[in-house]
């Protein structure tokens, strides 16, 4: 069966028999959570079964478990954590590194217990003193070298704990002084700037399997399109930064883009994106993405097939003892 070339959400904590016919059709390649899909263990479990069951195939789940602001799996049934960029700031040399991969580990351990097996974490863009709050501490540091030991060692983490890492927001998203869930944010920096910076963080890790794009433009490539919409950013991810896996778009209904629902879905898979991430859950919305979209074929259909093939095995872990380490390394404020 023919795959669609997209990642769509759910609307509530429980499929229905309408919705799950809708997703039997539509065949998304996988599905991401948020806050509105989580109530208990028992109940995400039975989400995650059911999701895939209604399309017929262990297809990927995806959710935001970054720990700090944006993490949609919470107290009391999962921990919670400072924001990545308190976590780092505590430690230094090996310890930050180490701090930073337990913490992932046990992220993926509670996600993979429910049938999560996709994080979208590690973000990988810098911290500037310009970063809009709604992306600043998430960030793992103010400079390339922190960012990419950090983001590294999440990356191991979430692996070793059975877990995809999706790195974002490629090829970085630091320079945004606007929220673009509402705006549209510009970076004016030359290129040899970015190179050295932004750019720089991802091309370490451009051997990962997954990753998210940015809405933002990026003047020095394509002063009239966002990333997710440009095939010159698009292009120099794959050519410059190196980056040969699955490329997924941010979320397609926040307001950084222009057009409709549609026409937005069809400028990213036309610039060279992968998937189109639609998050909502709104059957009105998904509806014609699906169909601007497409199937998945071609090169797209071999890098989905790749990521897949990397998924790791869940392995069983003492969590306690993991836990309990990241509190020496820490102290007592390595939970919120």
């Amino acid at each position: 069966m023919a795959l669609s070339a997209t990642v769509l959400g759910v609307s509530g904590p429980a499929l229905s028999a309408e919705e799950a016919a809708f997703y039997r059709d539509a065949a998304p390649w996988g599905f991401i959570l948020f806050a509105r899909n989580v109530e208990t263990p028992d109940q995400l479990r039975r989400l995650t079964g059911d999701l895939r069951a209604a399309v017929g195939r262990d297809a990927p789940v995806l959710v935001d478990q970054e720990g700090g602001r944006v993490q949609r799996l919470r107290a009391p049934h999962w921990r919670e954590y400072l924001p990545p960029l308190d976590q780092v700031a505590q430690t230094a040399g090996p310890a930050m590194e180490r701090g930073i991969r337990l913490r992932y580990q046990l992220i993926a351990e509670e996600l993979r217990a429910v049938g999560i097996d996709v994080d979208c974490a590690p973000s990988a863009d810098i911290a500037l003193a310009e970063t809009h709050p709604f992306l600043r501490n998430r960030c793992f540091g103010e400079d390339a070298e922190t960012v990419i030991r950090a983001a590294r060692a999440c990356a191991e983490g979430l692996m070793a704990g059975g877990v995809l890492p999706v790195v974002k927001h490629m090829p970085g998203h630091g320079r945004a002084t606007l929220d673009s869930h509402h705006e549209l944010p510009r970076s004016t920096a030359s290129l040899d700037v970015l190179e050295a910076s932004d750019f720089k963080a991802f091309r370490a890790l451009h051997d990962l399997p997954m990753a998210m794009t940015a809405h933002i433009v990026f003047e020095a490539l394509d002063p009239e399109r966002p990333a997710t919409a440009s095939p010159v950013v698009i292009r120099y991810i794959r050519e410059k930064i190196g980056f040969g896996g699955l490329i997924l778009t941010d979320d397609l209904s926040m307001q950084a883009l222009s057009g409709t629902l549609g026409e937005r879905a069809a400028r990213a898979i036309t610039a060279g994106c992968d998937i189109a991430l639609h998050c909502n859950g709104k059957r009105e919305e998904m509806e014609p993405v699906v169909a601007a979209a497409g199937t998945l074929s071609g090169a797209a259909l071999a890098r989905a097939d790749a990521a897949l093939a990397r998924r790791p095995a869940a392995t069983a872990i003492d969590s306690q003892a993991l836990a309990a380490e990241l509190e020496a390394l820490l102290g007592t404020s390595a939970h919120v």
